[in-house]
């Protein structure tokens, strides 16, 4: 019999900092011995997130075209696959961030048939301060009202909130946030860490690790509601080859900055906006990011000295996937001329749709 290996599943609305907790507990473990894989989740291919931490050196599989729940044999298979590649002693999972419903169609699912081979630890869902806070206040926090309706989902069946990005908030934000997060959600342990500084994540993995009780939440979902909160959002995920001079980092802030402004002009709100800037043969690589909760842009990394790269762009936005796509193009086409620039732009493999209606392969009515 192989070993049983822990499973850790990190779930939270888009642009929570999912990846990059991933990325943080992926060190930590590292340097603790442990062998560790990742597996990422989206509904497309072309996903910057696993772009970005298969460059941590552990295995890293993708499950793409479904979410976790309504595709529960391939993530079994990619959880299969980091066993038998690595004979990972952890895997961390990241579920689709606009995926609920997470205790009932997978943590219950795997205490059920797969108790042999996994030690699931407590289920974490992971907020954005600034919307948790008008999420708590009983606001929307710029979503569609149903888009909104997944993340107090999200939260009802936490085992753990972790209110992220720790950095952004005063001791007395932190302390009322964490407080009033405690009185709404009464059945969930509630933490506060940066994982992009690092500040309290080695505190919640060890405690994630201790264990105890994974799924301990089931709630009530309305799949109509669920279905429609998906479904307001374009999706769409698009590899691009840019030839230029070498200024990439001033590039990609222009490009966030003129996609913040579209969007913004339209009233459109939006899940994440996230790009990834490699080269090849190189380990230098440039991500930045925008989450719907705030307008201030994070780049992180190193920009490749390259004058070929490159881009991955998701995009997930509350529009519909033609004008996504249309504007996610204009505004890269209009970034390339401006400043005279006068980069070559490819567009590659791009995928751009609005999530089908939830299919789980299992859905569980009690806690097993």
């Amino acid at each position: 019999m192989s070993k049983r290996t822990k499973l850790i599943l990190t779930g939270g609305f888009l642009g929570a900092g999912k990846t990059t907790i991933l990325w943080k507990a992926a060190e930590y473990l590292s340097v603790q011995g442990k062998k560790t894989g990742l597996v990422t989740n989206d509904q497309a291919t072309e996903l910057v997130d696993t772009v970005m931490l298969s460059r941590t050196g552990n295995v890293t599989k993708e499950v793409s075209g479904s979410c976790f729940c309504c595709n529960f044999q391939g993530f079994e298979n990619a959880l299969s696959h980091i066993k038998k590649e690595n004979d990972a002693d952890i895997i961390i999972a990241e579920p689709v961030g606009s995926c609920t419903d997470i205790s009932a169609t997978i943590l219950q699912p795997l205490k059920d048939k797969y108790a042999e081979q996994y030690d699931l630890m407590p289920f974490s869902v992971l907020a954005d301060p600034r919307r948790l806070s008008d999420i708590l206040e009983g606001g929307n926090s710029g979503l569609h009202a149903s888009a909104a309706y997944i993340v107090r989902k999200q939260l009802e069946e936490a085992d753990i909130i972790v209110i992220n990005k720790a950095d952004l908030l005063s001791e007395q934000e932190r302390e009322r946030l964490i407080s009033e997060t405690k009185r709404k959600f009464t059945d969930a342990k509630v933490c506060c860490l940066s994982a992009l500084t690092g500040e309290g994540v080695a505190e919640w993995l060890e405690d994630v690790m201790a264990g105890g009780v994974s799924g301990n939440n089931l709630t009530e979902v309305n799949y109509d509601i669920y279905a429609e909160g998906e479904a307001v959002l374009g999706w769409l995920n698009s590899n691009v080859t840019l030839t230029g001079d070498n200024g990439w980092q001033d590039f990609v802030n222009d490009y966030m900055q003129a996609l913040l402004k579209n969007f913004a002009d339209r009233k459109a709100g939006i899940g994440h906006l996230k790009v990834i800037i490699t080269a090849q043969g190189q380990e230098n690589y440039l991500v930045a990011n925008l989450t719907g909760g705030s307008d201030k842009i994070r780049v992180r990394g190193d920009a490749p000295d390259a004058k070929t790269v490159q881009m991955i762009i998701n995009a997930r936005v509350e529009m519909e996937p033609d004008d996504l796509k249309t504007i996610i193009f204009e505004v890269l086409k209009g970034c390339c001329s401006d400043n005279d620039r006068n980069i070559i732009c490819e567009i590659g493999n791009t995928e751009c749709l609005k999530p089908g209606r939830p299919d789980p392969t299992y859905r569980y009515d009690h806690i097993v």
